[in-house]
Order: structure tokens, then sequence, then C-alpha cells
């Protein structure tokens, strides 16, 4: 059967999915600008978890287990369920590290970048800017043979690990739910000011991850790869669901009343223009060496890719790594460390582009 979700309209129709749902996840509780962002709900995983220990951003978003188990059983569905991995595993799992670090200097992921923008905060043209910057660089590694090498196949075993951890983390959650105004619930921490603490109700945030689960695997939704098509083949396909993102997301805030335009006291942002372009710099430079944004890392882990899955854990690992060690930004402005965060990350991508270059 062909699949239209594939197919120019049928992307768009995606992206505008997307639009939609990610601003009612906002006025269903998601914080402001921030319906969806893969990094952001990524760090507030590791939170949960007691990775780190930043009280404000600590609970397991159901939206990262359903963007996982949705795409897992859509690709079972399809047939595209095809455990591999095996591909520059340790460079990935950097990458997803300096990738995450890079993301939090800016305060979001891609996918927030142009919710952001959605909503009226200017500050997101600058990483808007610098995610493009970053995958231009890594479309010039492309263009010199850079390759982490090739996959093989495993076993359903391994394939199904990543499906699996987020099912586990469901449960953990049924087991040690959220008890209102305690910072601790058994092994997991939840969050009872700031960020964290802001979250629509855990069955529609699960729905939601499950049904942009299965359309983003379906289509091959990639903000990463909507950038690296354009710039490297001036192919407008995932671009299309890339704009139709962008602007169905604006329709749906003018129509709920959250778009208030400017630069100063958006949430969860900061003014610091040159470092919003530096941190979506390294964040778009790392996702182009992967293959893919944060949110196609999790939907190719669904597909049993291990390459994706071992992306996803360096990213969460550099969440902890970001907030244990004041890289991380704030409304504030940029962490005490996250200048050199950014400048040590754009050296270990570089090394890692220049090490992979392959003759044809």
């Amino acid at each position: 059967m062909k699949n239209v979700f594939a197919s120019r309209w049928g992307i768009i129709v995606v992206g505008a999915v997307i639009g939609v749902l990610a601003p009612l996840l906002q006025k269903l509780g998601n914080p402001g600008n921030m319906g969806i962002c893969v990094a952001c709900f990524e760090r507030d995983v590791a939170g949960g978890l007691g990775l780190h220990r930043a009280e404000v951003v600590q609970y397991l978003r159901p939206e990262i287990m359903g963007f996982v188990l949705g795409a897992f059983v859509s690709a079972l569905l399809a047939g595209d369920f095809k455990p591999r991995s095996g591909s520059g595993p340790i460079a990935r799992f950097v990458l997803g590290m300096c990738a995450m670090i890079g993301a939090l200097v800016f305060l979001g992921c891609p996918w927030r970048a142009i919710l952001r923008l959605a909503g009226g905060d200017g500050n997101a043209l600058f990483g808007l800017l610098g995610l493009a910057a970053g995958v231009g660089i890594g479309t010039l590694f492309f263009r010199g043979g850079y390759n982490l090498g090739r996959t093989h196949t495993q076993s359903w075993g391994v394939g199904l690990f990543m499906p699996i951890l987020p099912a586990g983390l469901l449960l953990l959650m049924c087991i040690f739910p959220q008890i209102p105004g305690e910072p601790q619930s058994g092994v997991l921490f939840y969050s009872v000011k700031g960020p964290g603490s802001q979250h629509a109700a855990l069955a529609v945030s699960l729905i939601v991850g499950l049904a942009v689960g299965a359309l983003a695997q379906r289509s091959r939704f990639c903000t990463m790869g909507a950038l690296r098509d354009l710039i490297l083949f001036n192919h407008w396909h995932l671009f299309s669901g890339f704009l139709a993102l962008l602007v169905v997301a604006w329709i749906t805030n003018l129509i709920l009343g959250q778009f208030n335009p400017g630069f100063v006291g958006q949430p969860v942002a900061h003014t610091q223009s040159f470092w919003n372009f530096s941190g979506m710099l390294v964040a778009g430079l790392a996702f182009a060496l992967a293959g893919g944004c944060p949110g196609r890392q999790l939907f190719m882990s669904g597909e049993g890719d291990g390459d994706a899955g071992i992306f996803v854990v360096g990213m969460i690992t550099g969440a902890a790594f970001a907030h244990n060690f004041s890289l991380a930004s704030s409304p504030a402005g940029i962490g005490p460390h996250g200048m050199a965060a950014v400048i040590v990350c754009f050296i270990a991508c570089l090394y890692i582009g220049f090490t992979n270059l392959r003759k044809a």
C-alpha cells in the first residue's frame, strides 16, 4: 500500500497536525512556547530519573515515551521495524551530548525554535539561523565524504531495547505517581515549580506523543533533514513540513491567544543573541553529523535503529552534564560555563567530522 504520508501533501499535513497539537499541549498545561520540545523534554526526563538535581526541570515527559512507542507500532504495522546498529556508536553518543548542550544553551531543540517563533519569540530567529548554519557546515562534510560507517542487522531482541525503555518509564510513573506538592515519589523526581511542574495530563500527553510518533515515522518528518535537503539538493519536500509546522502553529497560537510578539520576557528564553545563534549552530552541526534532528532520532530508535538510540542516550547524558556543571542557560542568560561548553562541543563535532571523511 502506498505511504500517503511520505508524499508532499502528506508531510505538509503531518507538519500541520504537529502545528496544532503543540500549541494545544501548551494550552493544556505544558510550558509557554514549549508544547513540544524534544531536547527540553529529554532534559526533564533526565531530571525525573535523578541524573541531575535541577529542581525546576524534573518530570518524565510522556510525550517522549509516546514518540518512541508510536513510531514502534507504526513501524511494526508498516514492516519498517528493522533492528540495526554499529555505525560509529561512540561518535554518536558524543554527538548526542554536544547536541543537547548546544540546545540547552539556546533553550530548545529545532522543534521548539519553530514553536517559539510561532509564539512570537523573536529570539528564536537567531536560533534558527544558527541551526541553518550548523546544518550548512554539516553539508560541507557530506560533500567531503563524511561517513560513520556501515550499520549491521541485529536481532529483534536488540532492536526492542529502545521501545522497552519508554514502556518501562511509563510503568515507573504508574508505580510512583506524582504526589501533589512533593518533589519525590519513590525513585522518581517531580518538579513542584518551574517548567518541570507545568504539564498537560499524563493521558493527553501520551496520546499526543503516540500520534506524533506514528505520523512522523510514516512521513520521515525531520527538521534537520529539511534544511540539509534544501541546502544540498534544493529539495523542498521535507521543508514543506517544516513550513507547515511554523505557519499552522502561528495560526493556532493566534486563535488560542498565545501569540505574544517580542524579544524580552518570553517564556523560558534569554536575549543573548550571539549565544542563541552559537548554541544552535553546535546543535545543528551535531544533528547533521548524526543524521537526524532529536525528534527523528527518537522515531528511528522506535524503528529498531540502535545508532539513533545511542544518540538519544547521549542527549539525555548531555542534559545531566549541562545541569550538573552549570552549562545550561536560563531566562537570566547563558550559564556560567556555557560559553566554554559551546566552544568545546563545536571542536568535538569538527573532530568527528574531519576524522570520518572517507574517499568515495
